[in-house]
C-alpha cells in the first residue's frame, strides 16, 4: 500500500520580530510543498522488519530495525491512540536521540538530527512499530524561514493519520481534509515542531495545516480568508542566520530605547492589521488599488525592520535590484539573511529581475500566496 501527503511552506507577510513584543503578524501559505510518501511492504516481502527513511533531496537514507525501535521507544502498540496527540517526554527524546546518533549523520548535515527525531516520534506514536519506507522530498529550501520544518511535520502527520484510518477510498488526486481531521493533524504537527524548535509559536504548523492566511497576536491565532490573488517572488539569499541572536538583538535594542522601539512595534501592528483587512476585503476596490496598498505597507514594514536592526547586506542587495524594476520587497522571517519577498502585481514579468538576482548568487522562486493546506492522496 502507498499513501502520499503534501503540506505547504509559509511566509510572514508582515509583523515579524514585532510579534514577539505583542504586535500582530500576518502569515500565509505558499504553493511550494514538502511531500511524504509511505510505502508499506507485503508480509512476505524481504526487509519487512525495518523502518527506512529516505531524504531524496539530499540523497541520504536511514534505517532502523523494528526490534531496535521497540527497545528504545516506550510505546505499547496495543494502546496506540492516533486521535489523542501526546508530547514527547524528555526521557523518550533522549532515547530517540541515541537512535539518531547511531545513524552516523555526516557532520555537514547534523542539523537534520532534530527532524529525524521528529520523524521517529510521530511515526511510532501514530503507527507503532510497523515496517515501511518513508520517502521525503521538498520544494522548500531548508532553514531559510519558509517553514520547511513545519511542512515536514504536517505532511508526515497527514500521511501517518491517513494510513491509520480505515477509510482509504482511492481518489487518484489530492484530497483536502475536513475541519476535524485538520485540527487533529495540526495538534500532532505542533508536537513535532516542539521537538525541532523547543517552544514554537504554532504559526508555521497552523498555516501549513490549514493553508490560506492567519493573523497572530499574543498567542491567539485567527484564520483569514483571502479574497484576492497574490503572487510573490521569493529570493533565498542563501545567507544563514541565527534567529535566536536576531530576536535577542531586537529585545536589547528595546531595552536601550524603549519608547522608540515601542513606537516601531505599534506601527508594525497597524500595518499587519491593515494588511489583513485589505486581504479579506470584499468591497469594490480594484485589485490594482489593493496591490498598490499592499506594496506601500510592505515598503513601510521593511523600513521598520531595518530600524530594528535585522536587515542584512544581502537583503539590501535584493531590495535595490528589485527597486530598479519598480518592484517592492521586504525580508520575511528572522532577517539577517534568509528570504526576501517581492510583490508581483498582476501582469508582472519577472524574467529580467530573476536573471539579475540569480547572477548575484541568489535562488529565486515564484509563488502564489494563500493557497491550500495539507492534502493526501491514496
Amino acid at each position: 500500500m502507498e499513501v502520499k501527503a503534501r503540506a505547504p511552506g509559509k511566509i510572514i507577510l508582515a509583523g515579524e520580530h514585532a510579534v514577539v513584543h505583542g504586535s500582530t503578524a500576518v502569515a500565509a501559505a505558499i504553493d511550494l510543498y514538502t511531500y511524504v510518501t509511505l510505502h508499506f511492504p507485503l508480509q512476505s516481502a524481504k526487509n519487512n522488519d525495518k523502518l527506512t527513511l529516505q531524504l531524496k533531496d539530499i540523497s541520504l537514507e536511514f534505517s532502523w530495525s523494528l526490534d531496535r525501535l521497540k527497545e528504545a521507544i516506550p510505546h505499547n502498540s496495543t494502546t496506540l491512540c492516533p486521535s489523542k496527540p501526546t508530547s514527547c517526554s524528555d526521557e523518550t527524546l533522549k532515547s530517540i536521540a541515541v537512535l539518531v546518533e547511531e545513524q552516523n549523520i555526516p557532520e555537514a548535515k547534523i542539523w537534520l538530527s532534530s527532524g529525524i527525531s521528529t520523524f521517529l516520534w510521530l511515526y511510532t506514536s501514530i503507527l507503532g512499530f510497523n515496517p515501511a519506507t518513508v520517502v521525503i522530498n521538498s520544494e522548500l529550501p531548508y532553514g531559510s524561514g519558509l517553514g520547511s520544518s513545519a511542512a515536514l511535520s504536517v505532511a508526515l502527520t497527514a500521511a501517518l493519520l491517513a494510513s491509520s484510518s480505515s477509510d482509504k477510498a482511492r481518489s487518484g488526486g489530492w484530497l483536502s481534509l475536513d475541519e476535524t481531521n485538520l485540527e487533529l493533524l495540526n495538534k500532532w504537527a505542533f508536537e513535532g515542531e516542539k521537538i525541532i524548535h523547543g517552544k514554537p509559536s504554532g504559526i508555521d504548523n497552523t498555516v501549513s495545516s490549514y493553508g490560506n492566511m492567519i493573523k497572530f497576536c499574543s498567542g491567539e491565532i485567527t484564520r483569514l480568508q483571502s479574497n484576492m490573488p497574490l503572487r510573490m517572488l521569493i529570493t533565498n539569499t542563501r545567507v544563514g542566520r541565527n534567529t535566536k541572536a536576531l530576536v535577542s538583538g531586537v529585545s536589547e535594542r528595546k531595552r536601550r530605547h524603549p519608547e522608540a522601539m515601542n513606537s516601531l512595534f505599534n506601527a508594525v501592528d497597524s500595518i499587519s492589521k491593515e494588511l489583513a483587512t485589505i486581504i479579506q476585503s470584499k468591497d469594490e476596490t480594484s485589485v490594482t488599488e489593493k496591490e498598490e496598498s499592499i506594496k506601500e505597507l510592505m515598503e513601510m514594514n521593511q523600513g521598520l525592520l531595518q530600524s530594528m536592526g535585522v536587515s542584512h547586506s544581502s537583503i539590501e542587495t535584493v531590495i535595490q535590484t528589485t527597486v530598479k524594476h519598480k518592484l517592492t520587497s521586504k525580508l520575511t522571517g528572522a532577517g539577517g539573511g534568509g528570504c526576501v519577498l517581492t510583490l508581483l502585481p498582476t501582469g508582472t514579468v519577472v524574467d529580467k529581475v530573476v536573471e539579475e538576482l540569480e547572477a548575484s548568487g541568489f535562488q529565486c522562486f515564484t509563488a502564489s500566496i494563500g493557497g491550500k493546506g495539507a492534502q493526501i492522496c491514496y
